[in-house]
Formats: structure tokens, C-alpha cells, sequence
């Protein structure tokens, strides 16, 4: 059986850029403990000052198939390139014109989210576009 993982981003807002990665994989922040409604109530139930309520956030697969994603927050801002990144694959087993007007399409749609593009590329046969999260994070699109 293989091993299990998380990605971790670290963030200035959790809450904010797990709403932008929801919305870009189809996932959705994790469920509250056990005999708790809401996040809000677990954390209240457990003292957690309000304005830390933002510090952690976590996302997941509904379908429980790709890995959990841990937002935390962060006091320092983004300095250098990340040295591990997400690439998105939108193309869906497309070929040609087809795919790349597919991924392009959703590079509109993400930045109509916040996300920038940074630069669209092709090497080998391959097309894919590398943009950057509301919180500079690179990601790419193929």
C-alpha cells in the first residue's frame, strides 16, 4: 500500500486561498470533529482566540482520491520560487487546438479567481501555462 501525504501551503489568508484551491480542484474544506457543527464551534469549544481562527485551514478530495491539501498561516511574505508545485491537468486527455483552447479557457476562468498568468509555454508536443495563486504561489496548468 502506498504512503499517504498532504501539501502544505503556507499563506498570509488560509481561509481565502482554500476558497481559490476549492474552487480550482473541486475540493472542499475539511469537515469539523466529530460532535461539532462547525469550525467555529470546535474552536470556540476549545478556546482558540478568534482571531487565530484563520491561522490553519484544510482541504479535501470529496471523492478521497487526490491528496489532502494543509493551508497555515504565515507571518513572513512569499520570497523565492517555490521548489515544489502543483500542476493542474485541465487538457483531460485532449489533443492540438482542442486542448490548448481548453486549458486557456481555464486560465481565464482562474483569473477571474485571482490567479495570474505568468507565461504559457510549449516544448515536445507539450503546452502548458504556469501561473501564480492569489498568493504568488507558481502552479501550471497542462
Amino acid at each position: 500500500m502506498a504512503t499517504t501525504f498532504q501539501v502544505i501551503f503556507d499563506a498570509a489568508d488560509p481561509r481565502g486561498l482554500g476558497e481559490f484551491w476549492c474552487r480550482v480542484l473541486g475540493y472542499e474544506r475539511d469537515a469539523p470533529p466529530e460532535g461539532f457543527d462547525s469550525w467555529e464551534e470546535a474552536l470556540t469549544s476549545w478556546g482558540v482566540p478568534e482571531e487565530r481562527w484563520n491561522d490553519k485551514n484544510a482541504l479535501i478530495d470529496p471523492d478521497r482520491v487526490g491528496p489532502r491539501i494543509f493551508i497555515q498561516k504565515v507571518p513572513e511574505p512569499k520570497t523565492a520560487k517555490n521548489r515544489v508545485h502543483l500542476d493542474v491537468n485541465v487538457g483531460g486527455g485532449r489533443k492540438g487546438d482542442e486542448r490548448i483552447a481548453t486549458i486557456r479557457a481555464e486560465a481565464e476562468r482562474l483569473g477571474g479567481l485571482g490567479a495570474t498568468v505568468v507565461d504559457e509555454r510549449a516544448e515536445l508536443g507539450d503546452f502548458w501555462i504556469v501561473m501564480l495563486d492569489p498568493e504568488g504561489n507558481e502552479f501550471c496548468l497542462q
